[in-house]
């Protein structure tokens, strides 16, 4: 089978029109409903040996139940990149994004108008909606201790600038008696205090050379989770319509995927991480199945935007749904919510 890139244009048709399909019945696409839909003057046998090829390709692939076939995530994949048409959204819609959305005053609450964003998000799209938000700046350190736990676990204090406190396990490659630990983080609060955790890596690593070894591998540690654990801390999210996916058929037949999903909403690590992945982007990106890196979502598509406060990104808004969802309107939803949130938070 070729590359995606060098598909030819009857497969790429016919890939087009089998994802359109399914996703609206949501049913297996077998060849003769290809061959009144996609609009090609090919034989029943000429279409049955292109499907081949792109099974054999792992565009799509035929459930054990029936003859005809569904898209896998690579055949999604290079339908949202390249095949799809993305619908404009209407005006109702758009319409009723704006006015919830300047009917709150971020001045006096921006987190009112934010859980109103989710909200709606999850309205529109039927799906469940998250939307990350972050401080505008990592804070910074003011102490930090070691507390000893056993030889191989030291617990790390880390009390910020704001009195927040913030507690960690460090699992150690040597054991550490109590003195040493007390040593480092005097020296640690003696020459970082102040700082945020990214400041203090280049002039540690400039610093190490100097240090005595027993406690120089300690404060490397100390200085990624502390990062780590800070960057965590500085963001929340709010998350809108996860029972939304009790009602999506194709979710909700896996009770025991259901479970892990509706974990994922309350596990923060790996949610941050979710969200993170779009924080960066310049636009819509999408997470299909296994690509979002989170094994709760192998059956699931992430549709994210970033938004801004006058033209600094402080989060990522997404939508979580099954990979068979209507893209081409799901899309300008979170496009549109997207800047219409950051207008609103830039210009009360």
């Amino acid at each position: 089978m070729p590359p995606t890139a060098e598909l030819k244009p009857r497969a790429r048709i016919l890939l087009k029109t089998l994802v359109e399909r399914y996703i609206h019945d949501g049913q297996p696409v077998g060849s003769r409903t290809l061959a009144r839909h996609a609009g090609l003057d090919l034989s029943p046998a000429s279409i049955r040996n292109i499907m081949s090829d792109l099974e054999e390709g792992g565009f799509i692939t035929s459930p054990h139940t029936s003859a005809g076939r569904i898209p896998t995530p690579r055949g999604y994949r290079l339908f949202v990149d390249s095949l799809l048409t993305v619908k404009p959204l209407g005006d109702p819609d758009r319409n009723q994004i704006e006015a919830a959305l300047r009917s709150n005053s971020p001045a006096s609450d921006p987190q009112r108008i934010i859980t109103t964003a989710a909200t709606l998000l999850s309205e529109l799209t039927q799906f469940a909606s998250i939307i990350a938000v972050s401080r505008r700046r990592e804070p910074n350190f003011r102490q930090i201790e070691f507390l000893r736990l056993s030889d191989a676990r030291v617990l790390l204090i880390i009390i910020t600038e704001e009195g927040d406190v913030q507690n960690r396990i460090l699992f150690t490659d040597r054991p550490y008696s109590q003195e040493q630990l007390t040593r480092a983080a005097s020296h640690f609060n003696k020459h970082y205090a102040g700082l945020t955790f990214e400041a203090v890596r280049p002039r540690l690593q400039q610093e190490l050379s100097g240090l005595r070894a027993d406690i120089s591998s300690l404060m490397a540690l100390a200085v990624e989770v502390g990062n780590e654990t800070l960057n965590a801390a500085a963001q929340q999210y709010v998350v809108s319509g996860e029972s939304n996916l009790l009602h999506t058929p194709d979710l909700s037949y896996n009770m025991e995927r259901m479970r892990e999903l509706f974990r994922l909403f309350e596990h923060r690590t790996e949610l941050m991480q979710l969200l993170n992945l779009g924080h960066h982007a310049s636009g819509i990106q999408m997470f299909i199945g296994a690509e979002a890196g989170v094994a709760s979502l192998d059956e699931c598509s992430v549709v994210a935007a970033p938004y801004a406060v006058n033209g600094e990104v402080i989060g990522t808004l997404s939508v979580i749904g099954p990979t068979r969802m209507a893209y081409e309107r799901i899309i300008p939803i979170v496009d549109i919510t997207s800047r219409l949130l950051s207008s609103a938070l830039s210009h009360p």
